[in-house]
């Protein structure tokens, strides 16, 4: 059964590869980057009233990572929408023009970006246990809620970051696939 789903999929992938595929893929990021910015804007948002408006020693310690990963959202956001639109028509482009550039350049980046996102993971993964152990370390200290605000921002903002990140793999791996299949480098 395993293997006449991946067979399917191969299938799908030989047949269905193409400029509009490609298309989709950046599409894709460029809409996700600009949810990012999103999420990011609204981070920043929410911890400026806890530090301003609310001002307890909870709101001051789940404002730090709100702020410190909203700026990685927004950075790593803006950038990738910058550049989708550029990547997109260079590799549409190269799709028909120059396939030689698609296997040197191409396939080459994405495998950087491939791996990139196993580092990413790890990192999160860390950043979501330690919020984890400080909330549940000092969901019962109220002398400590600092810790406890820390830990609750940290393991929202991680968990955020690992899902994005999950789905962003998932596009990514599929178009690196369709790339290999359209080049004949599986």
């Amino acid at each position: 059964m395993k293997g006449s789903k991946w067979n399917t999929f191969e299938k799908r992938i030989h047949t269905m590869f193409n400029k509009s595929e490609i298309e989709k893929y950046f599409n894709a990021e460029k809409t996700e980057s600009l949810v990012f910015i999103i999420i990011g804007v609204v981070a920043i948002v929410a911890a400026l009233c806890c530090l301003i408006w609310l001002k307890s020693s909870f709101s001051k310690g789940l404002a730090i990572p709100l702020i410190a990963v909203a700026l990685i959202q927004i950075t790593v956001g803006y950038n990738v929408y910058r550049r989708s639109d550029a990547q997109r028509i260079d590799i549409v482009y190269a799709f028909d023009m120059d396939p030689a550039k698609l296997r040197n350049e191409e396939v080459p980046r994405m495998m950087v970006v491939m791996k990139n996102f196993v580092v990413y993971r790890w990192v999160e993964l860390a950043l979501l246990a330690s919020g984890l152990i400080l909330i549940f370390f000092y969901r019962n200290e109220s002398f400590q809620s600092f810790f406890f605000g820390l830990g609750i921002g940290l393991a929202m903002q991680s968990l955020l970051m690992l899902i994005a990140d999950f789905f962003a793999e998932k596009r990514g791996q599929e178009y690196l696939d369709g790339l290999k299949h359209f080049l004949h480098l599986n």
